[in-house]
């Protein structure tokens, strides 16, 4: 079931990305040779007018076949419709048509899942106010008394009981368990959480020197997070705040990681690839159908920034020849742009399948 609802997702993303290539390309005047989801073999195709919209059978991208795109392409005929004769700031459209199109559904996803009702930090939104708030550990130190217990992110804390006195209380507000836990130093703590909607009791004891404050912790970060519905005319506006906020997000911690892959200290344990994802569709589909939403929304989100990237291959390595050519104010030489293309190809295939290979071993842990 996850696959098939990845597929799905994938699948959606995909055709919205490539459409908006499509789109622009053809509101440009360029003519547009194929349109097709995955790579081959071709499992089937149809052509209507000059286009040939294909389904191959390896659904892990998609493309569409524009015109004079491809620079080892010879032009015959159709000048005037294929891509290099058209001004260089209607190719930029065309390339960065695609990037523009998956935050556009990432902004109608959370515009949707916001009309539903969303989990939201308090204070993470501009409008409308928060129902059923609730105190959620959003991270676990590793090697902490928190993490030794089993503790994990996502956790909802309910209740705390010191297990020497037997005083007990609910949990309302972060500085419930802060303060609750720093009278506490070396006592255990019965904490009672819950978990994907499964009420546990987990026992902690509090020391001093996990954090910074000089007061006893357990090792967890905590935030405080409520049910979040709006009017359709608000969820549209908080939609576009979130998408943008998303965004930026995603886009610092993937150029912090293209960083540190260039420094030589990037740990590609920490990347998912498609395996790792299906994973992860699995576990929010068991959350819903708002958290498979939210997870779509991410996933066009990371689409849209990875390929806004200036790596061969990429939308941004396109964008990026495109804008040395209006420097120069000439094209770059075909052979070359083509050959650091292929290049930029095979490294990408080369990073998917050691990003595979650390999914499967993780599988197995």
């Amino acid at each position: 079931m996850p696959i098939i609802i990845f597929l799905i997702i994938l699948l959606v993303l995909v055709i919205a990305h490539e459409f908006g290539h499509f789109f622009v390309a053809k509101r440009s005047g360029i003519r547009v040779d194929e349109f097709a989801f995955g790579f081959p073999p071709k499992l089937f195709s149809v052509k209507k007018g000059e286009t040939t919209y294909a389904f191959n059978a390896l659904p892990i991208g998609g493309y569409v076949k524009i015109y004079g795109e491809d620079p080892t392409q010879v032009i015959e005929g159709d000048t005037e419709r294929s891509f290099t004769h058209k001004p260089r700031w209607v190719q930029s459209m065309v390339i960065l048509a695609g990037i523009a199109a998956n935050i556009l559904v990432a902004w109608i996803l959370f515009t949707l899942i916001l009309s539903i009702g969303m989990r939201s930090s308090v204070g993470g939104n501009t409008f409308g106010t928060l129902s059923n708030v609730e105190v959620l550990v959003t991270q676990v130190l590793e090697g902490s008394p928190a993490a030794q217990a089993g503790m994990k992110g996502g956790d909802v804390l309910l209740g705390l009981r010191d297990k020497t006195t037997g005083l007990s209380m609910s949990v309302k507000t972060l500085e419930d368990v802060t303060t609750f836990v720093a009278a506490r130093e070396g006592k255990p703590i019965v904490m009672t959480l819950s978990r994907k909607g499964v009420q546990e009791d987990l026992t902690v004891i509090p020391k001093l020197g996990i954090t910074d404050s000089g007061r006893p912790a357990v090792g967890i970060a905590m935030d405080e997070a409520g049910l979040l519905k709006l009017p359709i005319h608000l969820a549209v506006l908080e939609g576009a705040l979130k998408t943008y906020d998303y965004t930026v997000s995603t886009a610092v911690g993937i150029f912090d990681f293209l960083y540190q892959a260039v420094t030589g200290h990037a740990n590609f344990k920490e990347v998912s690839g498609p395996v790792g994802i299906v994973g992860a569709v699995g576990d929010a589909a068991k959350l819903g159908f708002v958290n498979v939403l939210f997870f779509a929304a991410l996933i066009s989100i990371n689409l849209a920034v990875i390929n806004l990237i200036p790596f061969p291959a990429l939308d941004g390595g396109r964008f990026f020849f495109i804008i040395i050519e209006s420097i120069i104010r000439r094209p770059l030489p075909a052979k070359v742009t083509a050959w650091v293309n292929s290049i930029g190809f095979a490294a990408l295939m080369l990073l998917m399948i050691i990003v595979t290979y650390h999914d499967i071993i993780k599988l197995f842990h």
